[in-house]
Parts: C-alpha cells; structure tokens; sequence
C-alpha cells in the first residue's frame, strides 16, 4: 500500500525493460487499475464525527491526492490496519 500522504505515480520502470529481462521471459505483463470498493463487497454508508478543522485538512490531503474523502479514508484505515497486524 502507498503511504498515506504520497502521490500516486506511474511505475518507474517500463513494461517493455521488464519483459527484455531473461529472469522474466515469456510473462504477460499488464497494468489493471483496480477499485478496492467493488472487490470488497457492497458499499455501507456510515456516518461519523469529526472536528471540522481535521475534515477540512482530510479533504484538501485528500484533493491533493486525486482522492474522494471516501477512498482517502478507506485507504488510511487499510493502511492501519495492515501495518497493526503485522506488529
């Protein structure tokens, strides 16, 4: 998963210097956007408290990042959640 306050960018390596790699001949290479939301079932509408300072700063990290403040909150509560059952 990316760290919560980095851009998402395009891979820094092409596909086509993958595929001149022998350790990798032969393999289908593809780039597949992916939604999180329609892998993980149906969508619940939830309603939670925030102060309007900390929603104001959620919502501009989250512009900055091409993100709706749904997707910028799931991903943050991913992310914690990876990174708290691997301790």
């Amino acid at each position: 998963m990316l760290p919560l306050f980095q851009k998402r960018r395009q891979p820094s390596t092409s596909i086509d210097a993958h595929q001149g790699n022998t350790g990798y001949a032969g393999g289908v290479w593809a780039l597949v956007p992916v939604e999180i939301g329609k892998l993980s079932g149906r969508a619940k509408r939830v309603n939670i408290t925030l102060p309007e300072r900390a929603l104001k700063e959620l919502d501009t990290c989250a512009k900055s990042l091409g993100e709706t403040r749904s997707g910028f909150l799931l991903r943050a509560a991913l992310e914690f959640l990876a990174r708290h059952r691997a301790a």
